[in-house]
């Protein structure tokens, strides 16, 4: 019994070092645009990243964290012990390549290691998972860089004036934002609901169908919202253009940060959500409390120097660029949260500033640091396979312990 306790409390510790690590090396991209864009400063950015983060952490982090703890090896349960050392040694991984200024994809290093530590406890391999899941990797950066693209050159053209455009897209991301999915909203039917949802149900607003479960009350709600955020950045930018850019620039980077918290923090508290659920028998909502409190330590302590790094670093970004590449991050994200697919928030931050900064070189603009994002490359591929093979070692030495099981 002793032992069983002990080696909890390491699982434990391990979950909050994992979420302490995350919250300095991944939530803190999304703000980089900002930072870049000088519409926030780096240490402001990171009090913001913490508290809005930590937030997203325990409002939307269900599915992502089930994902983790449930879905990537078959045949067995994930025992204590072998979280421990999947998020030990993911969290030491992404330690080393956030103190030398290189982010880590975090998605990378824990599937890898918990896919290392499953297979070491008797697992077997989830081969359709990780086909969903790579196809969804490799998806990431074409369509988040076509996206970026886009929205980039739509931002620098005179066929629309930025007191229309921008508003427009404001409205977009309002309708978007009534429909992203909460764990504290979960129903019988369904592991995670919307505000669109809850509000149309609760108001018994026009129940009629308009493709699957998505209803005419659903599509109303998510209208009035995308107005009232079209209304109100409109009214930002006839008072004050550039300000109100700014200002649209920062609420933006907080809504992607509070997704990135949604989806990182299954990364940390995926490991024991079988330990949570069957043997301590507490929910998860607890679970991702603690994870959510690491992410915010973690971006207090650690994030600026990572929100430095990529802001400086990888592009040089205006408002509009930084506009045009955090609106495909959040939206990319979101759908990752709906599908339960984990992601790293540096993989969707960098391909969206790529994309958006590439629109800057065909005009002739600053360019983007390719020697930089080679290395990154080659770091996305080595962490995962590294992981895994260290996740596998680490958990067959651990057994090896007298009294630990």
């Amino acid at each position: 019994m002793a032992s069983v306790l002990i080696v909890l409390s390491i699982a434990l510790l391990a979950t909050l070092v994992m979420s302490f690590t995350v919250g300095a090396n991944s939530n803190s991209a999304p703000v980089a645009p900002a930072v870049g864009a000088n519409a926030l400063s780096v240490l402001r950015a990171a009090l913001l990243v913490g508290v809005v983060a930590g937030l997203g952490a325990v409002l939307q982090g269900g599915s992502i964290s089930e994902t983790i703890g449930k879905d990537l090896v078959t045949g067995v349960s994930i025992t204590p012990l072998a979280a421990a050392a999947a998020l030990l040694t993911a969290a030491a991984l992404i330690t080393v390549g956030n103190s030398y200024g290189y982010p880590i994809p975090s998605a990378f290093t824990v599937t890898g290691a918990m896919v290392g530590a499953g297979i070491a406890l008797g697992g077997g391999f989830a081969v359709h998972e990780y086909v969903v899941i790579l196809g969804f990797w490799f998806a990431i950066p074409v369509v988040e860089g076509v996206l970026a693209y886009g929205l980039a050159r739509g931002l620098r053209s005179d066929a629309i004036p930025e007191v229309v455009g921008i508003p427009l897209l404001g409205g977009a991301v309002g309708y978007a934002l009534a429909n992203i999915r909460f764990t504290i909203l979960s129903t019988a039917e369904r592991t995670q609901g919307s505000l669109a949802r809850y509000v149309a149900t609760q108001a018994g607003l026009f129940p009629t169908s308009v493709g699957g479960s998505y209803t005419l009350g659903m599509a109303l709600v998510s209208a009035v919202s995308g107005f009232v955020v079209l209304a109100a950045t409109w009214a930002l930018l006839r008072r004050d253009e550039s300000a109100g850019i700014n200002q649209f620039l920062v609420a933006l980077g907080l809504v992607v940060v509070f997704t990135s918290g949604g989806t990182q923090v299954g990364l940390a508290t995926g490991p024991l959500e079988t330990v949570f659920e069957s043997d301590l028998h507490l929910p998860s909502l607890y679970l991702l409390a603690l994870g959510g409190g690491g992410i915010l330590l973690g971006a207090w302590i650690r994030g600026p120097r990572l929100v430095q790094a990529v802001s400086n670093e990888y592009a040089s970004l205006g408002p509009r660029r930084s506009i045009a590449a955090l609106i495909p991050a959040f939206l990319i994200a979101q759908l990752a949260i709906v599908l339960g697919i984990p992601i790293s928030f540096n993989k969707v931050m960098i391909a969206s500033i790529v994309g958006s900064g590439l629109a800057a070189e065909s005009a002739g603009g600053s360019g983007i640091s390719l020697r930089k994002v080679g290395y990154t490359l080659g770091s996305w591929v080595g962490s995962m396979l590294g992981a895994g093979v260290i996740s596998f070692g680490l958990y067959q030495l651990l057994t090896a312990i007298p009294g630990i099981d």
